[in-house]
């Protein structure tokens, strides 16, 4: 299995690496050379035709379906691009009929992009409850289930948590809000591209990623997922040509949603970043997200060990069930976080500093002696 990851891999071009080496996928990752290659073609068939003949809507249409591919989902039908994962997360908030009295649960380990779109609908009469995080960063799932109630009509958390790298197991929530007649929404940015995602083994009925991080494409193209029981039922909370039935018969002014998640695109493509987006899934389909997952998890165990052995604390949980590709580690009495940041940089090396520790998030195109070199510089 490993041979022929690596041959596969050998298919493929990552610039980043004749630059340094590269820890902070979590953050903003360098794109791919088949995304890079992309938006070239793209540019170059832009300035000497336009939109004659080059079938980008098309090729649009193909892209849904790989995204439906990487996440388990029916169709290409239940996938939507999103300038960003807000925008995603926005979707859900802004298209349900809220009632005085509803509530949402999130945790307080959310990156702001999933707390600030919740929070925003307390003006309508909506409880934001908080389920707590423990000491080692982690959020039990029983704790989440505990916290929803009869009027609970959305749990929204993250698939892996940005700033410990934790994982949580999706399943319990999802059956346990259901039977509240609620709907779980995932931010899944930290998980799409680099772990097994499968929304419906998951049980999972939105989801929102933008492809800057685990996916390898550029900043604001993203996706969206909707279950297919959903897709009439949560309503458009922007109203363009695009989201409807027909929208290509300019004359005719039907005022019909389209039946699949086209309704959520209320205009014209990124057609750039969406065709960089496709070029780097279908690398990820081929590579497959099995093997990506075991390559950056066996990096990440690596990256311990050695951290361990120089006397840094791992403060992300590394039980298999938990862990994910960020490593999140410190060491006491290290003053000077900042300045090892700047040593590593100026060594051609990233990582990242997140609530004054380290963070690094390699990805499957980074290699064991990458990491034994960041641990050597390390004081």
């Amino acid at each position: 299995m490993k041979h022929d990851f690596d041959q596969k891999l050998q298919r493929y071009q990552f610039p980043a690496l004749k630059h340094g080496v590269y820890f902070n996928h979590a953050g903003v990752a360098p794109i791919s050379g088949v995304a890079s290659d992309a938006l070239i073609k793209y540019a170059q068939e832009a300035s000497n035709c336009a939109y004659f003949g080059w079938g980008w809507y098309a090729r649009c249409k193909q892209i849904k379906q790989n995204v439906a591919k990487l996440i388990g989902a029916v169709n290409g039908s239940t996938i939507a691009f999103v300038p960003n994962t807000s925008s995603g997360l926005s979707l859900v908030a802004n298209g349900i009929a809220w009632v005085h009295g509803d509530s949402v649960v999130i945790t307080d380990a959310e990156y702001p992009a999933n707390r600030y779109v919740w929070q925003n609908l307390e003006a309508k009469g909506v409880k934001l409850i908080i389920v707590k995080q423990d000491a080692n960063g982690i959020v039990d799932p029983r704790d989440v289930c505990d916290a929803i109630e009869n009027k609970t009509r959305i749990v929204a958390i993250s698939h892996v948590q940005y700033a410990s790298g934790y994982r949580i197991e999706l399943k319990k929530i999802s059956e346990q809000i259901h039977k509240a007649g609620g709907y779980l929404c995932v931010d899944a940015i930290q998980s799409v591209g680099v772990l097994p995602v499968d929304v419906k083994a998951m049980g999972i009925d939105f989801l929102a990623a933008d492809g800057h991080k685990w996916m390898l494409g550029p900043e604001g193209a993203g996706i969206f997922y909707c279950d297919p029981d959903l897709l009439e039922w949560l309503k458009p909370s922007v109203v363009g040509w695009l989201n409807m039935v027909d929208p290509y018969n300019f004359g005719d002014y039907n005022f019909e949603f389209s039946k699949t998640a086209q309704r959520f695109e209320p205009g014209t493509y990124n057609i750039s970043g969406n065709l960089a987006i496709g070029a780097s899934v279908d690398m990820l389909l081929e590579l497959g997200i099995d093997n990506i997952s075991e390559r950056v998890l066996g990096l990440t165990d690596h990256l311990c060990e050695m951290l361990e052995a120089k006397g840094y604390t791992i403060c992300s949980p590394r039980q298999q069930e938990y862990k994910s590709g960020i490593v999140v580690f410190e060491k006491q009495g290290l003053d000077k976080t900042s300045a090892v940041i700047s040593k590593l940089e100026k060594e051609k090396i990233i990582i990242v500093l997140r609530e004054g520790k380290f963070r690094a998030s390699p990805h499957f195109y980074n290699t064991f002696e990458q990491i034994d070199q960041l641990v050597s510089l390390l004081p």
